[in-house]
């Protein structure tokens, strides 16, 4: 066998040596990571959430009645704490076993979305805009917008919102919207969160605050010198927001949902924070 012979011979058991090694690097040690790396993919924020053994929540820490950090304490109280409460002994089994992580209407989309948290149960209404980024549960609050004054203001509705009035909202909330759409020639002011815009309406700095009005009725029930004025002019219904997706952890919650409402759990949390329940 000539020379040349010898080495063509020699570089096709090379390539085929290789083309086998490979072979079996994408069956054994490729196929094993790509096969681990979808079952990490898979893994379910429920099954997450019970390996751990604890809720993550993202709530609110600055609106009285759903959510607010008491600076003292540094206990975070509310109606929506309690539903986290309710929701962790629903999942895990254990009311305590949930962690309470402070959002904004401006920072909740993006925790969730960063896995910083499990869920958002902090005032946010259901509408079509944010359905497009995440899931949401069935409705379990049902508030309207409206407009907080100081007493004897001459606003008392949102006829009397026109060219010329300040109205403070916070940013991120579908409140800002509905305001300018409702009337558009006012001046709108927008803060990060709902201490800071009530803070700035008793230091004069705007005519009116809007939101909705169950947040309102927790920013007068802190100073007797405020009220709410008019009739709702919204209808804002809330619901727990989860990652897309998510189709195990949303039936969990609505699921949770619905045995508080049979229990008669709801109620009672309902009648703690808020008041009378409205009858359907």
């Amino acid at each position: 066998m000539t020379k040349k012979k010898w080495l063509t011979m020699g570089v096709s058991v090379l390539a085929l040596s290789a083309l086998l090694l490979s072979a079996c690097g994408t069956k054994d040690g490729g196929g094993s990571a790509s096969e681990g790396g979808k079952s990490a993919a898979s893994a379910s924020v429920l099954d997450e959430i019970k390996s751990r053994g604890k809720l993550v929540v993202g709530v609110k820490y600055d609106t009285k009645l759903f959510g607010l950090k008491d600076p003292a304490s540094g206990k975070v109280e509310g109606f929506d704490v309690d539903i986290a409460k309710a929701l962790a002994k629903q999942i895990v089994g254990d009311e305590n076993k949930v962690e309470l992580k402070e959002v904004t209407s401006k920072t909740r989309i993006p925790m969730l979305d960063n896995k910083e948290i499990d869920m958002i149960i902090a005032t946010m209404t259901i509408n079509d805009e944010r359905k497009k980024q995440v899931d949401f549960s069935d409705v379990y609050f049902k508030a309207g917008q409206s407009l907080l004054v100081k007493k004897g203001s001459p606003i008392k509705s949102i006829a009397d919102v026109k060219k010329g009035t300040k109205v403070l909202a916070v940013k991120g909330s579908t409140s800002v919207d509905n305001i300018k759409q409702k009337s558009p020639d006012a001046t709108v002011l927008e803060f990060d969160n709902y201490q800071d815009a009530f803070s700035a309406l008793k230091a004069g700095q705007g005519d009116t605050l809007t939101t909705d009005n169950a947040i309102l009725y927790g920013m007068a029930a802190q100073d007797s010198n405020y009220e709410v004025v008019g009739d709702p002019f919204t209808d804002e219904p809330y619901g727990i927001a989860i990652k897309k997706g998510e189709a195990s952890l949303l039936t969990a919650v609505n699921d949770g949902l619905k045995s508080l409402q049979t229990s008669g759990d709801y109620n009672k949390i309902y009648e703690k924070w808020i008041g009378k329940v409205p009858s359907k």
